[in-house]
């Protein structure tokens, strides 16, 4: 099978919504499924290779995966892409039930959600707690989850008879697909509950921890297991996804685990060297430092352990200063003079100054 950009297969963006993502491939499935195209070696290959490409950007773990290190890194946690018709025909089956029951599908958790958080850049560095508010679907306390008014009980759904799903057949093989009355539960309610209208989850606002470890960086993501959507019929909950985005500092950037910052010495400093208090990340700290005698625009110094901290690991990065040499734009007469008398000792020719030419023009 090629190693074509799995964006690329199912046509999309590497930004797509999981809805615009399931379109996609529904189109490619059905296009190239061997039920259409029999015999057809080719068409057989690019509907394996559109199952592939769905199977791993339909999960936020492996497109994540996909998205930093390729198929290499996927194949390092142990996936390798699906291998046969089972695998592939299991995530046909979720876009084929879409015909069946009107987009239901059947899962084993509630919804994720998503979050957007935003920190400073100390914070990022050094790690941070953070309470946020969340509005989301929780377990219904009237009913405790079931649906059902207090004292009655979910009946078994006798179209599927409690199994959840039907069997329909396409061709050549059989497409399993959520029940289209009880939405792949296995059950109905009779007797709803008045709280939650037999849903058994309502709205809730709640306050959510998070904890961010130090050394995130711009685009990082959280993940926070059980605090999504409560499932409908007592399904557990899904997870919360919390997209980190570091606000830019004033004077640091960062590459890496290091940080980088520019510091702007002048002549004489550059020239003899000099002891200068230079800011630290940490808050409210400065180092002083020594600047080496001839330091030169460009150079720099480092300052080990003063940058950011290992995500994975101890420690932390470096701090770099990038030393800029100022050139003074206006002197007064002495320093024009000694400026001038070390230009002498150097050997070095000096532009009179203008109005000095124009002085001699007129005598």
């Amino acid at each position: 099978m090629s190693q074509r950009d799995y964006y690329d297969i199912l046509g999309v963006s590497r930004n797509v919504s999981e809805t615009e993502l399931k379109k996609a491939y529904r189109q490619q499935a059905l296009k190239y499924h061997p039920d259409k195209n029999p015999g057809d070696a080719e068409a057989e290959d690019k509907f394996k290779e559109a199952s592939e490409a769905y199977d791993v950007l339909k999960d936020p773990e492996k497109r994540n995966i996909y998205d930093q290190f390729g198929r290499e890194g996927l194949k390092g946690r142990g996936f390798s892409g699906p291998s046969g018709f089972e695998d592939i025909f299991s995530s046909f089956g979720d876009i084929f039930g879409d015909f069946f029951t009107g987009g239901q599908s059947r899962r084993s958790t509630g919804a994720d959600l998503r979050l957007d958080l935003s920190i400073t850049f100390q914070e990022a560095a050094f790690g941070v707690s953070k309470e946020i508010d969340i509005t989301k679907h929780a377990p219904c306390t009237t009913c405790k989850g079931s649906g059902c008014k207090p004292g009655h009980s979910p009946k078994t759904c006798s179209t599927c008879r409690g199994t959840g799903q039907v069997v329909r057949s396409q061709g050549f093989f059989s497409v399993s697909s959520p029940c289209p009355d009880c939405h792949g539960q296995g059950q109905t309610i009779t007797n709803p509950c008045t709280e939650c209208h037999g849903e058994g989850r309502v709205l809730e606002k709640k306050k959510v921890a998070v904890n961010i470890p130090g050394g995130v960086d711009d685009g990082s993501r959280l993940r926070l297991r059980g605090e999504g959507e409560s499932g409908p019929g007592g399904m557990p909950p899904g997870d919360l996804f919390v997209f980190v985005h570091v606000a830019a500092h004033e004077f640091f950037h960062r590459e890496g685990n290091d940080i980088h910052c520019r510091l702007t010495i002048s002549f004489s400093q550059a020239a003899l060297g000099a002891e200068i208090e230079v800011q630290l990340l940490d808050k409210d700290q400065s180092r002083v430092i020594s600047v080496p005698a001839g330091t030169q625009s460009g150079d720099t110094f480092r300052i080990a352990g003063a940058g950011i901290h290992n995500l994975r690991g101890h420690g932390r990065g470096d701090q770099i200063i990038h030393f800029t040499v100022e050139t003074p734009r206006k002197l007064n007469k002495r320093q024009k003079e000694l400026f001038k008398e070390l230009a002498e000792i150097d050997g070095k020719h000096v532009k009179e100054p203008l109005k000095g030419f124009f002085q001699k023009l007129m005598h």
